[in-house]
């Protein structure tokens, strides 16, 4: 009896890890595909440039917010506007901010900390006089030439949130484990997009380079400490009938940090935020979308479904071991059969994903490294599992940073 009740465990474990596993690979095929033809104008260059405001929330980024402000104004356009919220900063941010010719709102609260209170700051800000579209990017960020443009006729064609391809690069002479690191992002942020825009499909958000009409975005529930507020505010979107869409046109680009330290954190509250969605938030919006017929949220659920790359591959080599082990000692072989199916989907997609995406971030035979980099991160997620990190904290860019 106990060994028939492990072996239903283990089939149902091996079936449920299928399903992302073969998202994942399905998203992977369709971005190989060429763009439909009557989808190419998906910069919306048709639709009128309304007024955009351009909103960025920073917390202590005095070294390098001028430049990406800088980015920033060049493509603004008469009746834009560039709005700083300087968050509970500690140095010159404000300062350093007004100087580059942006406007500042500053906001000091201890207790209410997070990226999602500084918006819902901007956004109040905004009110006395709305703009037709608010652009939210990153202090970190460097905002691609015509990317602004683009952007926000894409939401005036579409009247819905429009998201940016949001690339992060490894510093040049950056050793393996960040360009392991900047390939798995190239997956998750512009294959998986990619691949659901070949076919109409709406994409998450990722943070910055996004887009929203005024009348969304005003009402949007952003006043959140949350890890990943973008993840849940999709969602929330979605569920209104106004899920994003991509817009791999427009683009936008930050390094990762060149600290050890840094990138483990950075990548630690990312996945920490995406497992948490994914467990709480999943499945009440799974039940939306199938109670109020929604499909655009039932494929963003799906989207969600799928771990942080790394956690992936753990999780189904992890369970391939024990299904294997099972099938020794009990002769049932249906369990590791499904799971070693999902390891040759896993492996095909990531194969594809470098072959067409991949090459010039690592070489063939760095990615077959790759596993050493995985196996390396087994302490990370026992460390972020045991204790969460939910406060806004910079990232560490590199090893001689305050």
């Amino acid at each position: 009896m106990l060994l028939e009740l492990l072996r239903w465990a283990l089939l149902l474990a091996s079936a449920a890890l299928m399903l992302p596993t073969a998202v994942l690979l399905a998203q992977v095929l369709m971005a190989l595909l060429p763009a439909r033809p009557e989808r190419r104008d998906t910069a919306g260059t048709g639709a009128p440039r309304l007024r955009t405001a351009v909103l960025v929330p920073a917390h202590n980024e005095a070294a390098g917010i001028a430049a990406a402000l800088q980015s920033m104004r060049k493509q603004l356009a008469p009746g834009d506007r560039l709005i700083v919220v300087a968050d509970n900063c500690s140095d010159a941010t404000a300062e350093v901010a007004r100087a580059a010719g942006a406007e500042v709102a500053e906001r000091s609260n201890l207790e209410l900390r997070g990226k999602g209170y500084a918006l819902d700051h901007g956004i109040r800000f905004l009110e006395a006089a709305p703009p037709e579209i608010v652009l939210i990017v990153d202090a970190d960020c460097e905002l691609h030439p015509g990317s602004l443009d683009r952007l926000a006729r894409r939401c005036a064609q579409t009247n819905r949130p429009v998201q940016a391809l949001d690339l992060m690069h490894a510093p040049a002479g950056a050793g393996l484990k960040i360009r392991i690191a900047a390939f798995a992002w190239a997956v998750k942020n512009h294959v998986r997009p990619l691949g659901n825009h070949r076919f109409g499909l709406p994409c998450p958000l990722m943070g910055t380079g996004m887009a929203f009409p005024w009348a969304l975005i005003r009402i949007a529930p952003l006043a959140s400490g949350h890890i990943v507020e973008d993840m849940r505010l999709g969602l929330d979107l979605a569920a209104i009938g106004a899920a994003p869409v991509f817009c791999p046109e427009a683009l936008v680009t930050s390094m990762f940090p060149t600290s050890a330290q840094g990138i483990d954190e950075q990548r630690a509250r990312w996945e920490q935020g995406h497992v948490g969605v994914m467990l709480t938030e999943g499945p009440r919006a799974l039940w939306r979308a199938l109670t109020q017929r929604r499909p655009a949220l039932a494929v963003m659920v799906l989207d969600l479904a799928v771990p942080p790359l790394t956690m992936l591959v753990l999780m189904l080599v992890g369970l391939t071991l024990v299904d294997g082990l099972f099938a020794a000692l009990s002769g049932s072989y249906l369990p590791v059969g499904l799971a070693v199916a999902s390891v040759g989907m896993l492996g095909s997609a990531v194969a594809l994903a470098w072959w067409r995406f991949g090459r010039e971030i690592v070489s063939a035979g760095e990615l077959l490294r790759a596993p050493v980099y995985v196996l390396a991160k087994l302490p990370l997620y026992a460390r972020f599992f045991k204790r969460g990190k939910r406060e806004w904290v910079r990232a560490e860019r590199s090893d001689g940073d305050e």
